[in-house]
């Protein structure tokens, strides 16, 4: 069985928080599971009500006047006795039925029970819900599995992984033969990605031909969603979400919007883009004017990359044979893109907002991000030619930007040079905020009371 941070987060959450919580996420994450075997395994009681399945349900939350007459109504319909302090109510697909967002607020004032909601593209459907409960329920994303998440479902010692991090901290060269194992593994990953039922394929069957015929079911589900959801726009929106692979291949591997349409306008299109990333399908990274904090003040809304949410979706979507290709490592391979969605999909699920930076006088760097209140420029290199990188140097050496160090992704091990840290791509699994900015501040009010 796949193990997920996710379960951790549950555990935390209810022992410390008396919200709701809202688990939000792309479809085939892993939500409804990651929430059963969670409320089987931490309650004597765990109701499961699924409002596209079950439209009593959402039927009995539209009529209930009040949290004890919903309850009754919940626990009539489960035929369950729900016990006070010892009950998770799960309630799932609540897309179906906007009203249980509304509820949610009087449910937790009654304080009985925990509750937990999810659903299928709640990203696109929260816009249309205007009375989201604050103070009253917390919102997460969930991911597909991360690298670590994987390497731990194949059975990477946690001995092993904590040398890793050792080494990722102190800029310290990998054991040769730790290392060589470890991009097997993540050219793997870029395969199989990290959608559970690919991964649980995977570890079944070791069958690669099992693993993408997995990814063909879930990139059709999302087309049916989109015809579903949106079918004023879903021409434009599948035709989009069709170029996000062979715009990722292009020399400059931004979005131009001739490829769809030469009289295509970003302003017409805008919600198109915007409806696949808020599905979870896809993650824009967005090109920045300037490298300096805070980096979303010179965003530019129309100049961005969009990556594929999997990696192994992506490369599932390049011709067949690739992934014989990238299992051998083969050298005639372009995998740029595929090694730059890796790293985006990594650094998204850590929470770091996505930029890069281009300037005709400086060049291109691949990834901006910020930690600990400093700007880290990332480049990603998937050939030997790692150690040019003009863009790098350039912003490193501007006094104006107050970076001190860059960050090359690449196959090689571990190395320093005049400020610049090469580090195996895989590493960048421990990327993670550094939350060392102080959280309790005391004003001085002397002379003022």
């Amino acid at each position: 069985m796949v193990n997920r941070k996710i379960n951790k987060y549950l555990v935390d959450f209810f022992e410390k928080s008396k919200t709701a919580l809202l688990l939000t996420g792309a479809r085939q994450v892993g939500k409804t599971f990651s929430i059963r075997q969670f409320g089987l395994s931490h309650y004597e009681c765990f109701l499961e009500l699924n409002f596209a399945e079950n439209p009593s349900a959402a039927e009995a939350v539209a009529k209930s006047t009040n949290a004890n007459d919903l309850l009754m109504r919940l626990s009539l319909l489960s035929n369950k006795l729900l016990l006070p302090g010892k009950t998770l109510i799960f309630f799932d697909e609540v897309q179906e039925c906007p009203e249980i967002i509304t509820a949610i607020k009087f449910l937790v004032e009654d304080g009985r029970f925990h509750y937990i909601l999810s659903g299928s593209l709640l990203g696109v459907d929260l816009g249309d819900i205007r009375s989201l409960p604050v103070g009253y329920m917390t919102i997460k994303e969930m991911f597909p599995l991360d690298f670590e998440e994987f390497i731990k479902a194949l059975g990477v010692s946690d001995e092993i992984i904590d040398s890793l991090e050792y080494c990722w901290k102190e800029k310290h060269p990998i054991d040769g033969f730790v290392h060589s194992r470890m991009m097997q593994i993540f050219r793997l990953y870029l395969i199989v990605g990290g959608m559970p039922q690919a991964v649980q394929t995977y570890l079944d069957s070791n069958d690669l031909q099992e693993v993408m015929a997995i990814q063909d079911s879930i990139v059709e589900m999302y087309k049916r969603d989109i015809s579903k959801y949106d079918p004023s726009r879903k021409l434009y929106i599948e035709e989009l979400f069709e170029l996000i692979a062979p715009e990722l291949n292009s020399k400059n591997k931004r979005f131009v919007l001739k490829s769809l349409n030469k009289h295509a306008k970003f302003s017409r299109l805008e919600n198109s883009f915007l409806w696949l990333k808020d599905a979870g399908v896809a993650l824009p990274v967005y090109n920045v004017e300037e490298p300096k904090t805070p980096l979303i003040l010179s965003r530019s809304r129309n100049l961005f990359k969009l990556f594929l949410a999997d990696v192994g979706l992506l490369a599932k979507q390049y011709a067949n044979g690739i992934q014989l290709s990238i299992i051998n490592g083969d050298d005639h391979i372009n995998y740029g893109a595929i090694f730059e969605n890796f790293v985006a999909q990594e650094l998204h699920a850590h929470g770091f907002p996505l930029f890069y930076f281009n300037s005709k006088k400086q060049g291109e760097i691949d990834f901006l991000i910020e930690n600990d209140g400093v700007v880290v420029p990332i480049e990603v290199k998937s050939g030997k030619d790692y150690e040019r990188h003009r863009a790098l140097r350039n912003v490193i050496s501007n006094q104006d930007y107050n970076i001190d160090q860059g960050i090359v992704l690449c196959n090689a091990n571990v190395s320093n040079n005049n400020g610049i840290c090469y580090m195996p791509i895989y590493m960048i699994m421990f990327m993670r905020h550094n939350n060392h900015l102080p959280l309790k501040y005391t004003i001085n009010l002397d002379g003022l009371q």
